[in-house]
């Protein structure tokens, strides 16, 4: 229960959003405004929940002394009785939203998202099931208000995509995203099936949050770059310069890849951003593996290889077997318009199996 919660740790929080406010609004240097600003943010959800549960919880007192006081008039006494119900009956509901809002959060929530689609198996409907993924967030992203750049794109030879990276900038862009790793499989009849077949085909998911300078330390003595042409399809030059970059980590051996833009400091530069992202998810991934409590906690593994969803256009269905979760609106999530039905649900089995542990840990 909430009462085991120490007030003062709520009164700390409390303090701690005062004193940003307070601090704000003395105009700081730029660089403490971000700073400040970002922490402010952070705290705002918390903050409200507090201040929404002890509001109710002062009225519910209130209503409590009234109906202990003898002097109480009885028709007055009736309505405070139903009044109390109705307080009660909220409180539950603000504990509950407390408790989710006091959750340990993923430092990564806030940060833009690195989104990596790549067709597995079935050959070229596999990679026109890639391309159907990347329209789905894209335009989920534009329902959002979130921007999208293509960092690099390999197309299929029937359409779609065998490879596409693409950077989606926004707030809380990971924290909606990072549940959709893994692999996502396809069950329909292609367009060039003449008998009516069903065939199943995958592509794989991949959300990496995008790493800033300060998440991950590179020193440039431990790259490798080379530069080269731009390849196009069936291996043409697509351009007369060397604007093809290839970075190297050598400690890690991990290889980064871009091409698509004509100058060679843009892919560069591309490529350094995807570099540090897979690093740094590499970093998480190896912390999470280390807290095995953390990770029984967690919505599948975020392994790639992990089955996670199936997308079965002749009944219309979609399943998520991570949390069993069945819809049969199979269009309008693969156009994005329903996606947050799924993401919620998944945010909500996250935060449950969080709070069981956490309740776990307190008994």
């Amino acid at each position: 229960m909430l009462s085991q919660l120490p007030q003062d740790q709520l009164d700390l929080i409390l303090r701690r959003h005062a004193e940003l406010v307070a601090r704000l609004a003395g105009a700081p240097e730029p660089a403490a405004y971000v700073a400040l600003s970002r922490e402010l943010a952070g705290l705002e959800t918390v903050t409200r929940a507090i201040q929404d549960f002890r509001g109710q919880a002062d009225e519910a007192k209130e209503l409590e002394a009234m109906l202990a006081n003898p002097a109480t008039e009885a028709e007055l006494r009736g309505l405070a009785e139903e009044e109390l119900r109705t307080v009660r009956a909220r409180l539950l509901e603000l504990e509950q939203d407390l408790k989710v809002a006091l959750l340990p959060k993923d430092a990564a929530d806030e940060k833009n998202a690195i989104l990596e689609i790549r067709a597995g198996t079935g050959g070229d409907e596999a990679a026109i099931f890639a391309g159907d993924l990347f329209r789905m967030y894209q335009r989920y992203a534009e329902l959002k208000g979130w921007r999208v750049e293509i960092l690099s794109a390999s197309e299929g030879t029937s359409g779609g995509y065998k490879e596409i990276i693409a950077e989606i900038a926004g707030r809380g862009v990971f924290a909606r995203l990072k549940f959709e790793s893994g692999t996502h499989r396809v069950q329909r009849v292609p367009d060039t099936e003449t008998q009516g077949r069903i065939h199943t085909s995958a592509a794989t998911v991949a959300v990496l949050p995008e790493a800033e300078d300060v998440d991950v330390d590179i020193n440039d003595a431990d790259l490798k770059i080379d530069t080269m042409r731009a390849q196009g399809a069936g291996g043409q030059h697509v351009n007369k310069t060397e604007s093809a970059v290839r970075i190297t980590h050598v400690p890690t051996g991990t290889i980064v890849f871009v091409q698509d833009e004509r100058s060679q400091h843009k892919n560069r530069a591309r490529a350094m951003m995807l570099l540090r992202s897979r690093i740094f998810e590499a970093q998480r991934e190896k912390l999470d593996a280390e807290r095995a409590a953390d990770r029984r906690a967690q919505v599948g593994s975020g392994d790639r290889s992990e089955r996670i969803r199936t997308y079965n256009f002749p009944q219309g269905r979609l399943t998520d077997h991570r949390i069993h979760l069945t819809l049969y609106k199979l269009e309008k999530v693969i156009a994005g318009e329903a996606l947050d039905e799924v993401i919620d649900a998944l945010v909500t089995h996250h935060q449950a199996a969080l709070l069981a542990a956490a309740d776990g840990a307190a008994a």
